[in-house]
């Protein structure tokens, strides 16, 4: 059997632990270098992998898109993964934490894309008359690594370290909705504020994050589609998740979105 690639050794690595629910070592001591182009060789390997056996991709997800987070990971960009159908909650289900190692939930904005969004002349004007609506939504981020130990490589092989996601049952019409005005409050069971922020906190505005995705995808061969969606950043920080809690976000001016978990989570933290 010929010996596996630095690329293939890290892409099995992660399908190994996804499949045993058991967080694994980092994957970036596998890889050839620390390219943005190598990690993201690993994560188009995995999401192969993953529709060869049936899974839709419905959209994508930005994440690193606050400057603190970027500061930590030592990076100057964000980073996207790829959401699959099967990933979507549907509001008022409860979350299954045994499908997930050590989960953390967030606060964004989905943006429902209107037209495709595609090629080499992309600007601010373009993505913004892609987005067709917007809806609130709760993304369940995961981490297939060990104790979160993990860098810009580490997080973009393991497709951004996506999880699941929860979408608002309504979506707004978006109307040139300047985005950077939304305020986000998340908070417990209990009523407790645990995560508060704004659309300004994604790169400044929502579409700019947009507009990155867009340009990212298409130097990778990639593009958006009419009817994805995209998760275009957490507007707060990330809170820790285990088995029998809730969260609600209330966005102002598009509504609340509400998620509870249930089950048991493999390694939640």
């Amino acid at each position: 059997m010929p010996e596996l690639t630095g690329i293939e050794a890290a892409a099995e690595r992660l399908l190994d632990a996804a499949k045993t629910r058991v967080p694994c070592a980092p994957v970036r001591d596998l890889l050839p270098d620390a390219a943005a182009t190598t990690a993201y060789a690993v994560q188009s390997m995995l999401t192969r992998h993953r529709s060869d056996r049936g899974g839709r991709i419905v959209g994508r997800k930005i994440g690193l898109t606050s400057p603190a987070v970027q500061q930590q990971l030592g990076v100057e960009q964000p980073d996207f993964g790829v959401l699959f159908d099967d990933m979507a909650v549907p509001a008022g289900t409860a979350v299954d934490t045994a499908r997930l190692l050590q989960p953390r939930i967030e606060a964004e904005i989905a943006l429902v894309l209107g037209t495709d969004l595609d090629g080499p002349h992309i600007d601010l004007a373009s993505a913004r008359e892609a987005v067709a609506g917007t809806v609130p939504a709760l993304e369940i981020v995961d981490s297939r690594i060990a104790g979160w130990d993990i860098s810009f490589s580490d997080t973009v092989a393991d497709n951004a370290s996506s999880g699941m996601f929860v979408l608002g049952g309504t979506q707004f019409d978006f109307a040139g909705a300047d985005l950077r005005e939304v305020e986000m409050t998340m908070v417990d069971g209990q009523g407790r504020t645990v995560s508060s922020g704004s659309g300004a906190a994604c790169l400044g505005d929502p579409l700019n994050a947009l507009l990155w995705l867009a340009r990212t995808c298409y130097e990778l061969g990639m593009s958006l589609r009419s009817g994805e969606i995209v998760l275009s950043g957490a507007l707060g920080p990330m809170v820790p998740v285990s088995a029998g809690t809730s969260f609600s976000a209330t966005l102002s001016g598009l509504g609340t979105v509400t998620a509870e978990f249930s089950g048991n989570a493999g390694g939640a933290t």
